[in-house]
């Protein structure tokens, strides 16, 4: 059960080392599906990398938190598609991660963090919401299905 004390707010300094375990949490899921692509106990961004992110509100983190622990993050980017094909500036916000932790599992802190960002996306007139799912990472499609999201592109390969 989810305390009166959780919050959901911008990511600070403070919280690296919570996003550093969270970040090998997700790259371990991803070593499972992707072991070609991905090492496990990796994480795609360091101390310094979040550091700059952090501070950058083309790319705003949120966490939430409770009780003063770091339970859940969500990586945004916004994007601002212009092209000459369609003359109309599309501003999307791209869901670059969102992870809970594994032992917080369950208690939809996922699903307040993704609908948090709804709510951000629309105070700052973004036309949509986008995000990557890997295939084969069926619980994370199964979840962002369950919140709404429809598939907009399918991105394939070939391995050489």
């Amino acid at each position: 059960m989810v305390i009166d004390m959780d919050i959901i707010r911008r990511a600070e300094e403070k919280d690296i080392d919570s996003c550093i375990n969270l970040l090998k949490q997700v790259c371990s899921v991803h070593a499972k599906i992707r072991p070609d692509l991905f090492k496990d106990g990796m994480t795609k961004y360091d101390s310094n990398d979040l550091k700059g992110i952090f501070k950058n509100d083309d790319r705003p983190v949120f966490v939430f938190e409770s009780d003063k622990k770091v339970l859940g993050y969500i990586f945004c980017e916004i994007i601002i598609y212009n092209s000459i094909v369609n003359p109309k500036c599309i501003k999307t916000l791209y869901i670059d991660d969102l992870c809970v932790d594994e032992n917080s599992r369950g208690k939809h802190i996922g699903k307040k963090l993704y609908e948090y960002v709804l709510e951000y996306a629309k105070s700052i007139n973004c036309y949509n919401v986008t995000l990557n799912v890997w295939e084969g990472n069926d619980n994370a499609r199964k979840f962002y299905e369950a919140c709404g999201m429809s598939v907009q592109k399918t991105y394939m390969e070939k391995i050489l």
